[in-house]
């Protein structure tokens, strides 16, 4: 009985992991496709201040927690979201349908005000993150140990709806070396990849350029299944603290180096250096 307690306070601990239902005063657009079928994420830059992001959807972890304020402002002449969590914890999701390996480049900026000073997201009781961006991907459940099934299905009875198969997580860590994987306490099927750390860089906007497939293989050591859904969350329910960040547009790119080699094009000035620099630092962390 007590295992059963544990299992179905993580299952709604980790409720905002999944899809969530479409909630009043968010947009049901319908989502564009590129030329190869591949969903693609609605920008923030192309909302109006004071609004909601149109086809976003809330990511609810606890209805009975807190949740956290988002909505759409001007920044240095742009649109961008800003967050502000008070003890709280939600997000905002925006459903795709993309094969990783066509679109391996994540790009995205963020801001926060500063760190959540007693954060510390290798231990449950403080695991809180002033930006997240969440990455929920598909896959066969049955190829999974025994006790993932087992937590899936739980999780399906308690809330009514379906995890993803993983879920990886680019967050803002006090202690822990960018490129770090932090294995989350309540299921292994969600991992914390840190994309940045320490103080440095707050309140200064920070662009971000990584390689899903490959962070997806060095966290859970298997490539990943399609990309089903993208999301921000700003939460600070478990320290109590108040943060306050900035989110600019996500796109989800391909791989510039591949469609060169194809086309027999010259890459872009600066890419190469750009990714050599991106890999070099995930080596130093490793």
């Amino acid at each position: 009985m007590k295992k059963l307690t544990v299992l179905m306070s993580a299952c709604l601990a980790l409720a905002g992991c999944m899809h969530q239902k479409l909630a009043d005063g968010l947009s049901s657009d319908p989502a564009q496709t590129d030329s190869d079928g591949n969903v693609q994420l609605a920008p923030f830059s192309a909302g109006a201040s004071g609004s909601l992001p149109r086809g976003w959807k809330p990511l609810v972890l606890l209805r009975t927690k807190k949740k956290t304020d988002y909505r759409l402002v001007d920044e240095q002449d742009r649109v961008v979201l800003h967050a502000r969590a008070a003890a709280a914890s939600s997000g905002l999701i925006h459903e795709v349908n993309i094969d990783p390996a066509s679109r391996p480049w994540l790009h995205w900026s963020w801001k926060i005000k500063r760190l959540i000073a007693s954060a510390d997201n290798t231990q449950q009781s403080a695991e809180d993150s002033p930006v997240r961006i969440v990455l929920a991907f598909d896959g066969d459940k049955e190829e999974l140990p025994f006790a993932d099934q087992m937590f899936f299905e739980t999780a399906k009875l308690v809330t009514g709806h379906d995890f993803p198969y993983a879920t990886l997580m680019y967050i803002w860590e006090n202690r822990e070396a960018v490129g770090t994987v932090i294995r989350n306490s309540r299921s292994s099927r969600v991992r914390m990849f840190v994309a940045a750390s320490g103080p440095d860089g707050s309140g200064e906007w920070r662009e971000f350029k990584r390689n899903i497939v490959e962070d997806y293989e060095k966290a859970f050591g298997e490539k990943p299944g399609r990309l089903i859904g993208v999301g921000v969350l700003t939460d600070t329910d478990n320290t109590g603290e108040t943060a306050e960040a900035w989110y600019g547009d996500i796109r989800l790119l391909p791989d510039e180096r591949e469609q060169a080699t194809r086309s027999g094009a010259s890459l872009p000035v600066g890419l190469e250096d750009q990714e050599t620099r991106s890999h070099a630092s995930a080596r130093r962390t490793q």
